[in-house]
């Protein structure tokens, strides 16, 4: 059986949402960052980084969003997570993730500013359709989970960003999204700043 390792509200959340969307049965262990849970010994054994999310798996421990969410789109493909058979599709997937990652991810540190140029960029490329790619996937799952907070915390102006927050509205009708955010929500949020 996978167990996730997550911090409610915190990047795991994207791979909880996949794991939803998957139906797979899965462990969840919640850490508190308040408690400094991700900085003491038991799951440091697991993640020595003491980061969430960590997915412990029969072949072993993956971290980092993108990583564990395409692991866990290639081991069940039945979910269609990940198109398949398509380099370009598969290639726009890996794009999408690593500009999450590499531009999306931090600009929220940089100050409200700095989110607003880097989320202009994603939403224009939203602009084609209702989901990243055409299909929905884990580029999507990631970008919701950024955007869910991005719009929570720093509250950007109300249409600023049509295709986001279309997006935004998309994924919080998705059943896996409902009981992710119900299962994080009844554990409580301890959000860093």
């Amino acid at each position: 059986m996978l167990t996730l390792y997550i911090a409610p509200g915190a990047s795991s959340m994207a791979p909880h949402i996949a794991l939803n969307e998957i139906g797979c049965p899965f462990e969840l262990k919640a850490l508190s960052f308040h408690a400094n849970e991700t900085r003491q010994g038991e799951f440091l054994t697991v993640n020595p980084e003491g980061k969430v999310p960590t997915l412990v798996t029969e072949d072993g421990v993956l971290t980092e969003v993108a990583g564990v969410l395409y692991y866990l789109a290639r081991l069940f493909p039945e979910a269609r997570l990940l198109p398949t058979g398509d380099a370009w599709a598969e290639a726009r997937v890996v794009s999408w993730m690593s500009f999450i990652a590499s531009a999306i991810h931090p600009a929220r540190r940089q100050g409200l500013d700095a989110a607003m140029a880097v989320y202009k960029i994603a939403d224009g490329r939203l602009e084609d359709g209702a989901w990243a790619v055409g299909d929905y996937s884990i580029a999507d799952i990631h970008l919701f989970r950024l955007y869910w907070r991005f719009k929570a915390s720093l509250k950007p102006p109300p249409g600023a960003f049509p295709g986001l927050d279309a997006h935004h509205d998309r994924m919080l009708a998705r059943p896996a999204v409902i009981k992710t955010i119900e299962t994080e929500s009844a554990i409580g949020y301890e959000l860093p700043a």
